[in-house]
């Protein structure tokens, strides 16, 4: 296959996925990665956690019918945790699962302070773009471990201060996301710390399966709550975790009658769309420079690759000017809808929706047209206040005061 290019106003490109079928199976393999009876795990421990709460699933008909879809619901994951985002169940998951590993103790003993000493020895790291460093900081901090965060050239200050008011000690690093990744790695390996990373790679499988573990609750939420199972999903990448734990469980839920799944990338770091056309994972280089600051990823993680790369049927590479445009557009609703904090990298499925709507041979081979139900994932809300000021002009509390327009 090969990277198809859309001219216009907002210009995207896409590639289709040969390797994808809604009939293909859910193999054993990918059953050991994720599977039903750790997500009931993940639920049950979760849910028990002081602050869980279920994150709501907003209609939004106006721009559903501005684009040309029959039902759009939106999983609005700003109010999780009250961190900001959907990485509060993963990150934070993952780290007391390793506490519980390390002292051969349950999840529980570790919650009730049991091996509060051992607890306290133990080191967990990570890079991060910001809010995956901010799951993990704060599980930390709420478990008794010593955090320490790798934080890439161009996270930004606010996000910088996010993490560390959880406790966690910072380490900046030159060069982008992937970078950051490996010198995590490498100090952890010299210091005898544990890596907590939402992204995989040969050698290192467990921890992060873990943490797509909990990420599938937020799955488990959304398609309970909706009135009607979707026709389609739509889900900006990175890595590829956060995708590949929704479609996991679409797979098991629904079968050969799961939705057809489109992955979304920003176009400075489309490894998806690159892996996709290639047929096999596939690096982007360079410093990875887009306003998506979560999805600024330029390597697969090698576990969301042996799920996404028999069960995603597309991938696609959007502009930052588009996805700030989104913002914009749930912040000052049309059409009767609620209005919505979402952050930069929250809005890229319905950029690359909208996308897809606008031309018809992209619609036609994704099966897009009047009748489809589509789910998106609002994975973040002002994760950093500044900066979504500046790009959609006014305040998060400016938009929660809005009523929703005609």
């Amino acid at each position: 296959m090969s990277v198809i290019t859309v001219d216009g106003q907002q210009p995207f490109s896409y590639a289709l996925n040969a390797a994808a079928a809604v009939a293909a199976p859910w193999s054993d393999l990918q059953n050991d990665i994720l599977n039903d009876q750790a997500l009931n795990l993940a639920r049950q421990t979760i849910s028990a956690w002081d602050g869980y709460g279920e994150t709501p699933l907003i209609p939004l008909p106006g721009l559903a019918a501005e684009i040309g879809v029959a039902a759009l619901h939106y999983k609005d994951e700003g109010g999780r945790f009250g961190l900001g985002s959907f990485k509060a169940l993963g990150g934070a998951y993952a780290v007391l699962r390793l506490l519980a590993s390390q002292t051969g103790a349950t999840m529980a003993d570790v919650l009730e302070g049991q091996h509060k000493d051992a607890v306290a020895k133990t080191t967990v790291c990570c890079a991060t773009d910001g809010n995956h460093g901010r799951s993990v900081a704060w599980g930390a901090q709420r478990f008794g471990c010593r955090c320490v965060i790798f934080l890439h050239a161009t996270v930004s200050d606010g996000r910088e201060r996010a993490i560390a008011k959880y406790g966690a000690e910072i380490v900046r690093c030159d060069g982008n996301y992937d970078d950051s990744v490996r010198q995590a790695q490498e100090t952890a390996d010299r210091e005898g710390w544990f890596v907590v990373s939402d992204t995989s790679y040969p050698g290192y499988r467990d921890v992060p399966r873990d943490v797509m573990q909990g990420y599938e609750v937020m799955a488990a939420e959304a398609f309970d709550a909706m009135p009607a199972p979707p026709t389609h999903i739509f889900l900006q990448t990175g890595v590829g975790g956060m995708a590949a734990a929704i479609v996991a469980l679409a797979k098991r839920r629904w079968g050969d009658a799961r939705p057809v799944i489109v992955l979304t990338d920003p176009d400075q770091s489309a490894c998806w769309v690159d892996s996709f056309a290639a047929g096999t994972p596939t690096a982007v280089e360079g410093d990875l420079d887009t306003l998506m600051a979560g999805l600024a990823c330029g390597e697969v993680s090698s576990l969301a690759w042996d799920i996404l790369s028999d069960h995603a049927d597309a991938a696609m590479a959007l502009t930052d000017d588009a996805a700030v445009a989104m913002m914009k557009r749930l912040a000052f609703p049309k059409g009767g809808d609620p209005a919505v904090v979402a952050g930069e990298s929250a809005v890229n499925g319905l950029v690359g929706l909208q996308a897809g709507m606008s031309h018809r041979e992209v619609a036609d081979a994704m099966q897009l047209n009047g009748q489809s139900r589509v789910l998106v994932f609002g994975t973040e809300s002002d994760t950093d206040p500044e900066v979504y000021q500046s790009l959609v002009g006014v305040t998060a509390d400016t938009v929660k005061s809005a009523v929703p327009a005609d």
